[in-house]
């Protein structure tokens, strides 16, 4: 065992990983399409996901959100059909802070329970928990039935005739009713008994969850959500109202210990930029004073922004807006590999807080039509990802064995993304499960090599302590002569340590072979601290074991020449 870790986050949502169904209907039921549950994830299954090298796992749409279906003979307040995405429902429409979604038990009255059983065989098998934290915006039909006893619920004291106080919880449009987009009305009449629910009614009228100041949001924005007040007069301005502290700070500060106190591990804020650092600055370190070691990792996609948030008790931050679009660029052959230099030219030292990922809920799968239709395509991004620093690697639930998320569930349409509004199954996952054995039997020869890769890539990040730990030199400056270099298509680094070097060569073209004459600059030789006396020994650690002996005067002079096939990567250890 290594004293040093690489965080890897498998993101799943559990309402898909377990479900065993593999037909289904547009806008199905629950029961028409089925649904995972908890208890999904037996140990078997949590074993083969920490075999993978993961560390942490990211349980998207615990917390109860609005659902059509109805579980009003447990107690639960039943959701109006028009102000839900989907059958399933957006999970981050949240309709209950302090409770888990009743569709991901065995047995609803006892979800919490089932819940803590998950956690408790999570932290059996090694990995640590990560959940959401909604802070923005909730449900419009939001009732909480398991809030502990003094909780007042949002809104409950609001004065709904101004349109900002900054005593209330919600921002408001007085003496507008809410109009619904007459799609989301005519979905949900095609979805739930008007008769026996009746519709949905708001006067006044509340802010949309996305910063939408009008009484008629359209179809694409979270219409159904509304927006929470940290205390900022969005309509004047700007100004800020934070003493006396203002009510949604003390709740959240509240719902944050809650869960905190089950065991998990950490948070993944979802939309962190859009609540105001001031509130991140306050409740981050009262929580941090209590569990020292939570992490809280901020969705946020304002560059100009990061190190302000990583001030404010953030450990890490989505790298979106840098490294994801950077490389989807290059894998589409929109920009060439030495955008990537910019990645971390930009971020001025703060590469470690950056969560690295190519799929997640919010984007179109790698294998879809929308991206790059094979999975194979992606792993020298992947390698990228994995290898380029020592912040966090993230992998959704799916793309290690290729899913393309093809086909219309409900909501979402065929847009390249696993549905997180329907009730619907992912089929090259299903082939993993395998009905409970998770052997990956029913996988295609490709399939499994994929995964292979995926493995061995993470594994490898997981262990080698120039990429846990290390640092990160860029070779491309000092090859700019180079044909590889010219054809737009490779890039080539270096991660080092005290007791380590790697030499990461990569080739974004899919069809053809890239040789890589890698000249090494007697800078870079200086910094890991390699004599132009020695002969350097290259020992190739992926995918292979060939090795290779040059004189580190050729390296820093003439460089040597290595070929790395298509959509591919190579990592050698540079020993002396």
């Amino acid at each position: 065992m290594t004293d040093f870790q690489k965080i890897i986050i498998y993101q799943v949502l559990p309402r898909l990983f377990g479900n065993k169904k593999s037909a289904g209907k547009l806008h199905g039921t629950i029961h028409e399409n089925g649904v995972g549950r908890f208890n999904d994830f037996t140990p078997l299954a949590l074993q083969k996901i920490k075999e993978m090298g993961i560390t942490h796992i990211w349980y998207t749409g615990v917390i109860e959100h609005a659902t059509v279906t109805d579980y009003s003979e447990y107690g639960i307040p039943t959701d109006y059909a028009e102000i839900v995405k989907g059958r399933a429902g957006s999970p981050y429409a949240i309709k209950d802070y302090f409770d888990v979604h009743p569709d991901l038990a065995e047995n609803v009255p006892a979800r919490m329970n089932e819940f803590l059983g998950l956690v408790k065989r999570t932290h059996e098998v090694g990995m640590k928990v990560i959940i959401d934290f909604v802070p923005n915006h909730l449900a419009r039909n939001y009732r909480s039935d398991a809030a502990p006893d003094g909780f007042e619920d949002f809104g409950k004291n609001d004065n709904t005739a101004v349109e900002f106080s900054a005593a209330n919880d919600f921002y408001y449009i007085p003496g507008e009713d809410l109009e619904l987009p007459f799609q989301a009305l005519e979905d949900g009449r095609r979805m739930q008994d008007k008769d026996k629910y009746g519709y949905y009614r708001e006067s006044p009228a509340k802010v949309t969850g996305n910063d939408v100041f009008s009484s008629k949001p359209s179809y694409t924005d979270w219409y159904e959500t509304v927006k929470l007040n940290y205390g900022i007069d969005l309509k004047n301005g700007g100004q800020k109202h934070f003493d006396p502290v203002p009510s949604v700070w003390t709740k959240m500060l509240q719902v944050l210990q809650y869960w905190s106190k089950k065991g998990i591990d950490g948070f993944r804020v979802d939309m962190a930029e859009m609540v105001p650092v001031e509130f991140w600055k306050w409740v981050i370190p009262q929580i941090k004073k209590e569990f020292s070691d939570i992490l809280f990792i901020g969705e946020i996609y304002k560059p100009h922004e990061y190190r302000e948030f990583i001030r404010s008790g953030f450990d890490f931050l989505y790298d979106k807006k840098g490294f994801y679009e950077t490389v989807r660029h290059v894998l589409e052959r929109k920009s060439p590999a030495v955008d990537i230099s910019r990645v971390w030219q930009n971020l001025e030292n703060l590469d470690a807080h950056m969560l690295r990922f190519l799929e997640n809920h919010d984007e179109e799968r790698i294998a879809s039509k929308q991206f790059a239709c094979k999975p194979e395509h992606a792993i020298p991004a992947m390698l990228l990802a994995a290898t380029m620093n020592k912040g966090p690697l993230m992998i959704y639930s799916g793309q290690e064995v290729g899913e393309p998320a093809s086909g219309i569930w409900g909501f979402s349409g065929d847009d390249g993304k696993t549905s997180i509004f329907d009730y619907c199954h992912v089929p090259e996952h299903q082939k993993w499960m395998n009905n409970g054995l998770f052997d990956g039997a029913p996988l295609n020869d490709s399939q499994k090599r994929l995964r292979e890769q995926y493995q061995k890539i993470i594994l490898l990040a997981g262990k080698e302590k120039a990429v846990a730990e290390g640092s990160f030199y860029d070779l491309l400056w000092a090859n700019q002569d180079k044909d590889w270099y010219k054809s737009g298509k490779g890039y080539a680094y270096l991660r080092h340590c005290d007791e380590q070097v790697l030499l990461i060569l990569l080739n974004f073209d899919p069809e053809n072979e890239l040789r890589f004459d890698i000249r090494i600059p007697e800078h870079a030789m200086d910094i890991i601290q390699f004599s132009s006396q020695y002969k350097t020994i290259f020992r190739e650690i992926f995918p292979g074991k060939e090795r290779k002996e040059i004189p580190s005067q050729i390296l820093m002079n003439e460089g040597t020449s290595i070929t790395c096939p298509p959509s591919a990567g190579i990592i050698l250890i540079l020993e002396k």
